[in-house]
């Protein structure tokens, strides 16, 4: 079975790999010794430090396992200016409340709508995909279809 594809932008990459190096190199050393200092103790059938452990150790290397399949089958999104919305879009919208917000648009691995970027998955994100500023778009929500307004493809 083929691995799904992860769509990311150049700095989301960059993050995943900062992070899967650091948790080779410092994670894995600060697990290893807590490891030795737990043996260290004797009796390991009572021993809660060991467990402990070992529990961290195996949740390490399956992080480690999910950040190397990520990196893998990763997919650089370029940001590219344009008429469009299109994955790695920076888009300036007006809500139905009158305010405005600017989001980028990428893949589901690096969204965080608290730092403005949301998935091109979300209902508002694939909304906005192929849209051109001045649009209105229409996002059907648990509170009923909201209208928003493209003031701007930014990038």
């Amino acid at each position: 079975m083929a691995e799904k594809k992860v769509l990311l932008t150049q700095e989301g990459y960059d993050k995943l790999v900062k992070k899967l190096e650091n948790l080779k190199s410092v994670r894995r050393l600060e697990v290893a010794n807590r490891l030795k200092a737990a043996i260290a103790l004797g009796d390991l059938s009572e021993n809660s430090e060991y467990v402990d452990a070992k529990n961290e150790q195996a949740f390490l290397e399956g992080e480690i396992v999910d950040l190397e399949n990520q990196i893998r089958n990763s997919v650089i999104i370029h940001e590219e200016g344009g008429d469009v919305v299109a994955l790695g879009s920076t888009v300036k919208i007006r809500f139905p409340d009158g305010n405005e917000n600017t989001y980028t648009i990428v893949g589901s691995t690096e969204a965080d709508p608290e730092e403005g970027r949301i998935s091109d998955e979300s209902p508002i994100g694939a909304a906005l995909l192929g849209q051109k500023a001045g649009s209105t778009i229409q996002v059907h929500a648990p509170a009923g279809i909201l209208e928003y307004i493209i003031l701007e493809i930014i990038k």
